[in-house]
């Protein structure tokens, strides 16, 4: 491989890790792409060095699993163990109801592939960056992380706790000159709400209903935004909502181009 600055995204079959991806490739990065989804895995290498001719290499295995996630990332081609930016992107809602009607699988899911998950990749990576004295960690929020709101309990704390998780990793990775920043994005149109509803299309739909919600080259193109500031500068915090969310409890909708 080349001196080309390499990029690893987790999540990156659909929503925001599949834009970030087509982003940095379409920039000249090379990109590490991993998912639980392999025919979607190389159907995205496949267009990514049709289109853009970069490095691709896709992973795939699921952040839950935490000795695999380890074996994987320990096993990583020399070549593609300097990574210069690591988006940890996979994650989920799953379900919506009252804590005291919730389900503790749909809580397991979220902590461990929200949370743990992240905590797993990130301390398989952050070694080989410490040994460099250079880096950057991008850490896919939410906005429910800032606040939380009906029915969103579990899910608005597995993502407070990124919240919280990215001060403390900006704070641990100072001396060694590694970047943290936490991006937070509001309602979006992706695969999310279909996941939440556990496949109910009708349901997922009605969510973006009445408002034009984010698009995941929105978040994509913020992600890329905070990645390439110069050295001395470093975006700790972002929260990108659409134009008629103020914040999970305040919206304005019929708002649409």
């Amino acid at each position: 491989m080349s001196s080309t600055k390499t990029i690893l995204v987790t999540g990156s079959t659909s929503g925001f890790g599949r834009a970030i991806a087509f982003t940095f490739a379409q920039h000249g990065w090379n990109v590490l792409l991993t998912g639980r989804r392999k025919e979607r895995l190389d159907e995205l290498e496949q267009e990514l060095q049709t289109e853009f001719g970069t490095s691709v290499l896709t992973l795939c295995f699921d952040v839950q699993n935490r000795e695999q996630t380890q074996q994987v990332l320990k096993d990583l081609p020399h070549d593609w163990k300097h990574i210069d930016v690591l988006v940890n992107n996979a994650g989920l809602a799953a379900g919506l109801a009252t804590f005291q009607e919730g389900d503790p699988d749909d809580w397991d899911r979220m902590i461990d592939t929200n949370l743990k998950g992240l905590l797993t990749v990130s301390r398989s990576i952050v070694p080989h960056m410490i040994a460099r004295k250079k880096g950057h960690i991008i850490n896919i929020g939410s906005i429910a992380g800032k606040g939380a709101y009906l029915k969103g309990n579990v899910y608005c704390a597995s993502k407070a706790a990124v919240d919280i998780l990215s001060q403390g990793m900006r704070i641990d990775l100072l001396p060694h000159g590694i970047k943290v920043t936490n991006v937070s994005p509001g309602a979006a149109d992706t695969e999310f709400s279909l996941v939440r509803y556990h496949g109910d299309v009708a349901a997922a739909a009605k969510v973006y209903e009445g408002y034009e919600p984010l698009h995941a080259q929105d978040v994509a193109d913020v992600v890329y935004f905070a990645a390439t500031r110069p050295d001395h500068v470093v975006l700790n915090d972002i929260v990108v909502t659409p134009l008629a969310e103020a914040n999970p409890m305040y919206w304005h909708k019929e708002l649409r181009n």
